[in-house]
């Protein structure tokens, strides 16, 4: 049985721990290898030596940190396919699905190459007689990044590619259930020329996330992953006096206007529900069904399900793959069922997909659409994060809105419609973080920043883009006098500005 390592001090470093995780293969649900889960000796190993490298590593110069990057990025853009495979293996998406992660991941590291830029200070001349006032940017220090499984590379870039060249050393926690793509990170970022130590792969579970929150080394932490859990890691960190950026999950609407174009929003809708089988924190569970569009828009959504190609996601011809557990999977299913109870309405049932061979034993679940969901039914309430689509219907734009803005995640949101003005009401009325017009996974581009408000987020730090930049620096202001040594003399009353 293959064991995964960690990664540190710049090297694969195999655990002494009698803790280990099962990584499963999605499609067959086979164990295909075991990851450790660090005991503290481990932790402690990996906190020293990233404290160690983080000194030298944010005295740097930027035209290194900016080589270190240029090169990251060409290699991670040289091994992309490698990469997939490697997503494909761990987490069962398909490969298609798993090259658009790795090219929205390179997007962040573009952005973090302008660092020259992005670090840029000010400067006030003459505030006062012979004073001078500039700032700066500095490294905060030793930052961990949580990363959830769904986006094995992506969200790893998301957090690495600021935090390296804002100067920082980071201490990456991939999620057990696919560690894999981590590591190979580790050993791009080595072949880049980034100093060991710089860059730590510490594999393990929630024991492992509590310790990295409580250890004094640790500066600021960076989450990614579901409510409860960023709720907790953002109360946990906060209390230990540490910098914590905490996205959480979401619960994505899709309205969809009478004036709408029918084909584009059914298309939208599909890709946007089921693609990654649905386990996208920006994917659209819930279209809400605005007037007379509700059942032909049900209808064409239906057709296009039918279509779809569920299986392995090596198979080339696959375009939804499986569910990351068996336990998910069944979790995912159970909601298919209790909808039926709650009184809504199952216009196709997922469960009822059953695939042959090696696959009959994977975690897939086919994709599901229910109608006539209402607020306070589970399928409708709950984050489900699988490929199931509940169509809410509305009478009116007014309550489409109100629907919206009433719901307790504010991740990212989408309306669909030919009319501007409808358009430009709905960006400004809904209490969303990112939205989309007529685009139905509005996630924002490494330029911009990546955030929902109430509860998918916990604190008010953004994830990359600019806010990254901001997140994992601090600024320092230092005003500076050269007097002239003939003109000096005592003088005990307050510092004036004039």
């Amino acid at each position: 049985m293959r064991k995964i390592t960690h990664w540190i001090n710049g090297a694969p470093t195999p655990s002494d721990t009698d803790r280990w995780g099962d990584v499963f293969n999605p499609a067959t649900g086979v164990v295909q290898a075991q990851v450790p889960f660090a005991p503290s000796a481990e932790i402690e190993l990996a906190v020293s030596s990233a404290r160690t490298a983080a000194a030298s590593w944010g005295l740097s110069s930027m035209s290194t940190r900016t080589e270190v990057l240029f090169s990251f990025r060409h290699l991670v853009n040289a091994h992309r396919d490698e990469l997939a495979e490697i997503i494909t293996a761990e987490h069962g998406k398909v490969h298609s699905d798993a090259l658009g992660e790795i090219s929205r991941g390179l997007e962040n590291i573009e952005f973090a190459c302008g660092l020259g830029s992005h670090l840029r200070g000010g400067f006030s001349s003459q505030v006062s007689s012979g004073v001078d006032v500039n700032s700066l940017r500095q490294a905060v220090g030793v930052v961990a990044g949580i990363t959830p499984f769904n986006f094995p590379v992506m969200v790893p870039l998301w957090m690495t590619a600021n935090a390296l060249a804002c100067g920082n050393a980071m201490i990456l926690k991939p999620s057990e259930k696919d560690p894999s793509p981590a590591m190979r990170l580790a050993e791009l970022l080595k072949e880049s020329g980034l100093p060991d130590g710089v860059f730590t792969v510490l594999q393990g579970d929630g024991d492992v996330v509590g310790a990295l929150l409580e250890h004094p080394g640790i500066d600021a932490v960076s989450f990614v992953g579901s409510t409860p859990i960023a709720k907790s890691i953002y109360s946990r960190g906060t209390a230990a006096g540490k910098r914590v950026q905490a996205l959480g999950g979401a619960k994505n609407h899709m309205v969809v206007l009478p004036d709408a174009d029918l084909g584009v929003a059914a298309d939208s809708a599909v890709s946007a529900a089921y693609g990654s089988a649905g386990e996208r924190c920006m994917a659209v569970s819930v279209v809400v069904a605005v007037g007379e569009i509700a059942d032909p828009l049900i209808a064409a959504i239906a057709e296009r399900m039918n279509k779809l190609v569920i299986g392995p996601g090596t198979d080339p011809a696959s375009e939804m793959g499986p569910l990351i557990t068996r336990q998910h999977r069944d979790k995912v299913a159970s909601y298919v069922a209790g909808a039926a109870d709650e009184g809504a309405t199952v216009v196709v049932d997922g469960r009822t997909m059953q695939l042959e061979g090696d696959a009959a034993d994977g975690f897939f679940v086919g994709a599901s659409l229910i109608d006539n969901v209402r607020p306070g039914m589970a399928v409708y309430d709950d984050e489900i994060f699988g490929p199931v689509l509940s169509v809410v219907r509305a009478a009116t734009y007014t309550e489409a809105i109100e629907l919206v803005n009433a719901n307790q995640y504010g991740n990212g949101v989408a309306i669909f419609t030919r009319d501007g003005g409808a358009a430009r009401q709905f960006t400004a009325e809904v209490t969303c973080g990112m939205v989309g017009v007529n685009v139905p996974i509005p996630v924002p581009v490494a330029t911009y920043s990546f955030g929902g408000w109430k509860d998918s987020l916990f604190g008010d730090a953004h994830m990359y883009g600019p806010a990254g930049i901001d997140f994992y620096t601090r600024t320092k202001v230092v005003t500076t006098r050269w007097p002239d040594p003939a003109s000096s003399s005592v003088d005990l009353g307050f510092p004036k500005t004039r």
